[in-house]
């Protein structure tokens, strides 16, 4: 047997040429955590941009896994092709209409606005069913008359209220329309990251399981089982619903004759994300029509709303949801107008279910302190937070 050859040259290195073993300044556990933290910091600094879509895809994975474990049974397991089915059904029954909605609903926008802009200029007389009113009539038509009906009114009213000419807002709405492209490649971003998603996420979950474990040893277990129950039950109780919500309505606010009926029924779907926005709104468009003259499609539509709610929150949404974990109204405006503002018109799904995971982990938290204080085994099943419940 022949001994190692310590003689042997070794190639030189990239930085030159290797010295001698000495005691390191930084520990290699410490510095091996800090270029980590540096590694993600610079990742979030160039990738901020893919974030929305990102967390998009993340959300709807989340929330449609237990679907897609079905069709991957179907498949027979093969990844790539159940991912690419996923992806086409999504995008036929949720993408396109979606996108279908929106851009039709910038087009009747337009037209609200460009109504504005001539009232604002020559004035608009008050309609004659405001005017018929009993009781607010006169209230409302002299209001009409003072900040509508004269002209230059209403360009005051605006300026006076947003700091912003009516012109401008005009030709913002018209700007809007380029953004239609942007929103497109946010989708097709989305649509690339779901299917990836579909595709390695049970390799992916696997490796957040171990590193969640190793960095919550006591907790993970725990919400790795309420953050999927949180998503799911978000994304199907709200989003979803809201959706169909919208998609019911408006097509009943056509038939009733309403008009701009896309535009009430997508109103009508963003409030529905809201608890008792969708009440609100088919109630308010009851209302208009029952003050125009048109009574029977008034009652009509506010039977059909009442009905189609009760059959909602009494068939389809325990179905499709169970064990919801019900937040309170601040939280779910909160997410709703905070998702809106920071993640655009994506932000209508993914802020509500990010408060959902703030409010499940808050929940938890609170369960675990009580815990601590009062036994283990003190709190029933029946006391334990929504959240706990859900994921149990």
């Amino acid at each position: 047997m022949s001994l190692p050859n310590n003689n042997i040259q070794r190639e030189p290195r990239w930085l030159g040429p290797s010295g001698p073993a000495r005691t390191p300044l930084i520990p290699s556990i410490s510095a091996a955590r800090w270029l980590l933290v540096l590694v993600v910091a610079a990742g979030v600094y160039f990738f901020y941009g893919f974030a929305v879509p990102v967390l998009a895809a993340l959300v709807i994975g989340f929330a449609s896994w237990p679907l897609y474990r079905r069709l991957l049974s179907r498949v027979g397991g093969n990844t790539t092709v159940a991912a690419t089915i996923a992806i086409l059904m999504i995008v036929t029954f949720l993408v396109l209409p979606i996108f279908f909605a929106v851009t039709y609903t910038t087009g009747e926008v337009r037209e609200w606005v460009a109504w504005a802009v001539h009232a604002n200029r020559s004035g608009a007389p008050t309609p004659q069913w405001i005017i018929a009113l009993p009781f607010a009539g006169p209230y409302l038509d002299e209001l009409w008359t003072r900040y509508i009906g004269s002209p230059g009114a209403m360009g005051e009213l605006i300026q006076a209220v947003s700091g912003a000419h009516i012109g401008n807002i005009y030709r913002a709405i018209l700007a809007a329309g380029g953004g239609a492209f942007h929103l497109l490649l946010t989708l097709l971003f989305m649509l690339i990251a779901l299917f990836f998603v579909y595709r390695d996420g049970s390799s992916f979950s696997q490796q957040i399981d171990m590193l969640g474990e190793r960095i919550l040893p006591n907790r993970w277990e725990r919400i790795s089982r309420v953050v999927p129950a949180t998503i799911s039950s978000t994304v199907m109780g709200m989003t979803l619903i809201a959706i169909g919500e919208g998609i019911v309505l408006g097509v009943a606010y056509w038939i009733a004759g309403v008009p701009s009926p896309v535009t009430l029924g997508v109103l009508t779907g963003i409030m529905a994300l809201i608890p008792g926005g969708a009440p609100l709104s088919f109630t308010l468009v009851s209302v208009y029509l029952l003050a125009s003259g048109s009574h029977i499609a008034g009652i009509g539509l506010f039977v059909w709303g009442t009905v189609e709610l009760f059959i909602v929150d009494k068939t389809l949404r325990p179905k499709l949801v169970g064990g919801p974990i019900k937040l309170p109204f601040l939280p779910t405006f909160f997410g709703l107008v905070g998702g809106v503002k920071t993640m655009g018109f994506l932000g209508l799904f993914i802020g509500p279910v990010l408060m959902a995971l703030i409010v499940a982990i808050w929940r938890e938290w609170m369960h675990e302190v009580r815990s601590a204080e009062t036994g283990p085994n003190v709190m029933t099943d029946e006391q334990a937070p929504p959240a706990s419940r859900a994921a149990e």
